[in-house]
């Protein structure tokens, strides 16, 4: 048996200035070929690295293609893509060529918006089936976060959604995916899918799996993947910062054989998740009431969620309205990762460890994101930005967020990067010498996904309303695609 595997792989926020580019792919988790791609992510926790799992469990040959995944930013040049996808397609191409091709497993995200391609995973879908035909059966695995379309549903055998929020499961769902298309060769089901759309917007601090409420949403999801008959159930909170008319949360669920039973079950969860649409909506707190929260508990450290500039959505990383709160409070053992400035990272190599000098930090790359900090920087340590993760999210995959440094403006910690890169967990920062269990109060350029290394510092956490491009103020967003009215905007 072989099975065919690759990707291109994005969350699209068209809410970012700058476009992602093939050099953004390059620069990502980067671009991989052939043998490279299993060398690359044997072990790892992501869906391919399930696949290679269940590859070695059944006994399949995995033909890697091509695989590639660039940083959340801006809308992909249509050029750019074509390169991409035409890559792909050709190696496809060669390996049917070279022997048949008994089915295809593909790591998608889910998000992913191209100049002039709204959907631009089902544009990839539909292309892969167009090559390998009506009978080669093609399962996708998704982020949490995506944007399904019919058009996706209907040029795929199988859909598996990641089932956590951070994104634990990663591989759990390439094994899963691995498993069922391995049935599907062989015959033992015939999948059928059916979607469902629901109208609503999902606030980030409610997605937390492990957590009230949505964990409760999961265990209806975990229930009705033991019934007779079901598959898979993909339940897809949607990424609201991409102006594109399928925008929302989804639910798919895959059947064998029976399409009435798939509809009836999508329909079913559809009506139970939007039934409850007001708990998946939460209304962030300020910075200061967070602040204020958070001492009157006691809990340190008070961890501050800056998820208008998170990074891991595309968002630039630079805005200053969090670091300006802490020196203005003055606030002892404080700490912000990460800020993206590469021009203050060079500065600082430039100047070395020890260094003091007056400068700038953050707010360079849009007034949006607030005005610069002014002050005088000490540089306390160094780095070319490298480092291992130590996971659980990314375990065993390594990262570059370019020339850093650890800085501190008026008392307070910064770690400043080149690179935007979402912190997932506190491997860099240890690598700069910063322990973070020693920190009152650490803001972080995530909504969610730093949870998987941070939580288990204790605490408090706080998911804020700070000044940002990827505001949680939905309304402000303008959306000008979406086909329906969404709560909590409209009824």
């Amino acid at each position: 048996m072989r099975i065919a595997t690759g990707g291109i792989s994005h969350e699209t926020s068209t809410y970012a200035k700058s476009p992602t580019t093939l050099r953004d792919f390059e620069n990502g988790l980067g671009q991989y070929r052939g043998q490279a791609i299993l060398d690359r992510f044997a072990g790892t926790n992501i869906c391919t690295g399930g696949f290679m799992e269940g590859a070695k469990k059944h006994g399949f040959e995995l033909i890697p293609l091509l695989w590639t995944f660039a940083y959340p930013s801006g809308l992909i040049p249509h050029a750019d893509y074509q390169t991409l996808k035409g890559e792909f397609l050709q190696r496809l191409e060669e390996a049917m060529r070279a022997e048949p091709i008994d089915g295809v497993l593909l790591d998608l995200h889910g998000a992913m918006v191209v100049e002039g391609i709204d959907d631009g995973d089902g544009d990839f879908v539909e292309s892969v089936r167009r090559v390998v035909g009506p009978e080669c059966p093609i399962v996708v695995t998704f982020d949490l976060h995506g944007n399904h379309t019919a058009r996706r549903v209907a040029a795929a055998d199988a859909i598996i959604g990641f089932d956590t929020y951070p994104h634990v499961d990663m591989a759990e769902r390439g094994r899963e995916a691995a498993d069922l298309i391995v049935r599907i060769v062989n015959r033992e089901v015939r999948p059928v899918m059916a979607f469902r759309q629901m109208p609503f917007f999902w606030s980030a601090s409610a997605q937390v799996t492990s957590h009230p409420p949505i964990d409760e949403a999961f265990r209806l999801v975990f229930e009705v993947e033991s019934r007779p008959g079901i598959l898979s159930v993909t339940l897809a909170t949607g990424f609201p910062w991409a102006d594109v008319p399928d925008m929302g949360p989804s639910i798919i669920v895959v059947a064998d054989k029976d399409q009435a039973l798939a509809e009836e079950t999508a329909t079913e969860l559809a009506d139970w998740v939007y039934s409850r649409r007001e708990r998946w909506y939460r209304q962030p707190p300020t910075i200061a009431s967070a602040l204020e929260s958070g001492v009157a508990a006691g809990k340190y450290p008070i961890m501050l969620a800056d998820m208008a500039d998170n990074t891991g959505g595309g968002a630039s990383g630079d805005s200053t309205e969090v670091l300006q709160t802490f020196i203005d409070r003055q606030l002892p053992d404080a700490l912000v990762l990460y800020m993206v400035d590469p021009e203050l990272a060079n500065a600082a190599h430039a100047h070395g460890v020890g260094a003091k000098f007056e400068t700038t930090v953050g707010g360079k790359s849009d007034p949006i994101q607030g005005p610069p900090v002014k002050g005088t920087v000490e540089v306390v340590a160094l780095s070319d930005g490298k480092f291992t993760y130590d996971g659980p999210m990314y375990a065993g995959l390594t990262g570059e967020l370019g020339t850093s440094a650890w800085i501190r403006i008026g008392g307070v910690n910064v770690a400043v990067v080149t690179r935007r890169v979402q912190p997932l967990d506190q491997a860099f920062a240890r690598s700069l010498g910063i322990d973070c269990s020693q920190m009152k109060y650490i803001a972080v350029k995530s909504a969610v996904h730093f949870r998987s290394g941070f939580e288990r510092l204790g605490g408090s956490i706080y998911n804020i309303d700070a000044r940002a491009v990827h505001t949680h103020n939905f309304a402000t967003l303008n959306h000008q695609k979406r086909r329906h009215p969404m709560y909590p905007l409209e009824k």
